[in-house]
């Protein structure tokens, strides 16, 4: 049969084989010099195909064939990471070595591995990745300021993954691609391979680790994207302090359209971070990632990794048009008649994603980087015991004390088997990735708070007049009010009471918030029981922050909450 247009009717899969099979072989074209390198690491160029910095349109081809992703109704590709969907925190590991063993802050977070198991875990992923027909590769950057930034290499066997990177990683031009050389980190995904568990310092089929001194990351038994994105960030949060003296971050930030302030956001999961950074009245610098560099503040990715669950075009319109070509939607479970993803439905996991680039965000500031120091620094927490102040401005031992605390709750519903509020103290707003001690964090963010003189203020975005089941949440109408009043300078010359227990500092009054807001105990109605929630919750906090306790200064030490 044959159309009017003249082209004769065959199948997809027929017309790729004899119409864009000889494109799909040209990506290897592009890594000419870099042969040798791929030789040389063990990879067998007689049996694979391997395909660099491939078009988005090919990854898509090759998902969809060999993987079983769908394309969603407004263009995204739908793929699934198996058995993981989260990230391994126990499966994590750093080699032991002598470049890099008295930097590490070791531990529960970094747990050390011995060289000898890290060369036979890469051997073995790449053993495995000489078995596949498709090898990926995608050279791309990290850190958008050229003075900073590390060129990174990642080679996997799942055009998921590829486009994956894609979407998170700087991508280069064809020119910065041409004149890449060699890179500075290597990721080998080997994910859907096990790791062998008798291995010496294995302790399951999973393994993710990173070597300083090869500068190389192996990942064997999961195939969840994100740990990708986490290894990189690690790598960042050890280089950048160390080798280039500048202070990473996890955080948001943007950048005000008229006055070209900066602001840094810090704050867990569920605290309001990125709806917060995302601001009409100003440009996402980015959602998740940073540098606080002697120049100014820039975007360590070249995307945003967004959570789905209960995503919708009204509460996040950016995250919800973002979602289209190009984008990936991780876990995400759909309509099969219509394709329409469900955002609600969370039968694979609560962890449902979505990778983009940054520029299908349309207030994001392109290139990511702001070439002036921060004004503000905003801590977010989620306060369950109803007791915290929605803004306090800190003093930088108070800033210092609660950087290190990295405190926030988890309520009621969220886990299986929490029945109260239950605290969550994550160093640097960042303990499954943090890297160095964090008091070194915390010394590098202090001194450059000083030198800049950048206002800090802790924002509770949580429950106020009673902890969980009995208060109610901080409307979301007057944080953002605290957030652009923080903006406005209003909070900088508004007047202050001390807020006790925490000797905190807080507003006595701000136009369009409550005075019985801005202070929780008169919100109250029961003022002995917000007495007892204030000591129990300063109580957690001088339990948790003991383990730092030696490694900081008297004045970071007396600045928390005094029983």
């Amino acid at each position: 049969m044959v159309y009017p247009h003249g082209t004769p009717y065959v199948t997809p899969h027929i017309l790729h084989k004899n119409y864009a099979q000889a494109f799909d072989a040209e990506p290897i074209n592009l890594i000419g010099r870099d042969l040798d390198y791929f030789s040389q690491a063990g990879f067998d160029m007689d049996r694979i195909s391997l395909k660099r910095n491939a078009p988005v349109a090919l990854l898509y081809e090759e998902a969809i064939r060999n993987e079983g992703a769908i394309i969603s109704s407004s263009g995204a590709l739908i793929n699934f990471s198996g058995k993981k969907t989260g990230r391994s925190p126990k499966d994590k590991r750093i080699v032991y070595e002598d470049t890099s063993k008295d930097d590490i802050w070791w531990g529960s977070i970094n747990i050390k591995l011995d060289e000898h198991t890290f060369e036979i875990n890469r051997e073995r992923a790449i053993d495995y990745l000489n078995t596949r027909d498709n090898v990926y590769v995608f050279d791309g950057f990290a850190g958008w300021d050229p003075k900073y930034r590390i060129k990174v290499r990642v080679i996997c066997a799942r055009a998921y993954h590829a486009l994956f990177m894609n979407n998170m990683l700087i991508r280069p031009t064809e020119e910065e691609l041409k004149d890449f050389g060699e890179p500075d980190f290597i990721i080998y995904n080997a994910g859907q391979f096990p790791a062998n568990r008798f291995t010496k310092g294995m302790s399951s089929t999973t393994s993710v680790e990173i070597n300083f001194k090869r500068m190389e990351m192996v990942i064997l038994g999961t195939e969840y994207a994100g740990e990708m994105k986490k290894g990189v960030f690690s790598v960042m949060h050890y280089l950048q302090p160390v080798k280039f003296g500048q202070l990473s971050l996890h955080s948001s930030a943007n950048v005000g359209k008229e006055k070209n302030d900066v602001t840094l956001f810090f704050g867990l999961s569920g605290t309001g971070k990125t709806t917060l950074s995302a601001d009409p009245n100003r440009l996402l610098i980015g959602d998740d990632e940073h540098v606080w560099s002697d120049t100014g503040v820039f975007n360590i990715e070249g995307g945003c990794y967004a959570k789905c669950i209960n995503l919708s075009a009204e509460k996040e319109p950016e995250i919800f048009n973002a979602i289209r070509f190009g984008s990936i939607l991780e876990n995400v479970v759909y309509n099969p008649l219509t394709r329409i993803p469900d955002y609600d439905d969370i039968s694979i996991t609560e962890n449902t994603r979505c990778a983009y680039p940054i520029e299908f965000i349309p207030n994001a500031k392109i290139p990511c980087v702001v070439d002036k120091q921060p004004s503000n620094i905003i801590m977010l927490t989620c306060d369950a015991f109803g007791v915290l102040p929605p803004v306090s401005k800190l003093t930088p031992e108070q800033a210092s004390y609660h950087f290190l605390a990295g405190y926030t709750s988890k309520t009621p519903g969220t886990e299986d088997g929490v029945l109260e509020p239950i605290p969550t103290f994550s160093t640097c707003y960042s303990a499954p990735f943090i890297v160095l001690h964090p008091g070194r964090y915390a010394e590098m963010l202090a001194e450059r708070m000083a030198k800049h003189n950048v206002d800090c203020w802790l924002i509770n975005t949580g429950w106020t007049g009673g902890r969980y089941g009995t208060g109610k949440r901080c409307p979301l109408a007057y944080t953002r009010r605290i957030v652009d009043a923080v903006h406005s300078g209003e909070l900088a010359a508004a007047e202050y009471e001390t807020f006790g227990v925490f000797n905190l500092q807080i507003p006595t009054a701000l136009p369009g918030v409550p005075r019985e807001l801005l202070n929780p105990r008169l919100a109250w109605a029961d003022k002995e029981a917000f007495e007892r929630e204030v000591r129990k919750l300063g109580g957690m906090f001088m339990k948790a922050f003991a383990l730092y306790e030696q490694d900081v200064d008297e004045k970071v030490r007396l600045a928390g909450p005094q029983m």
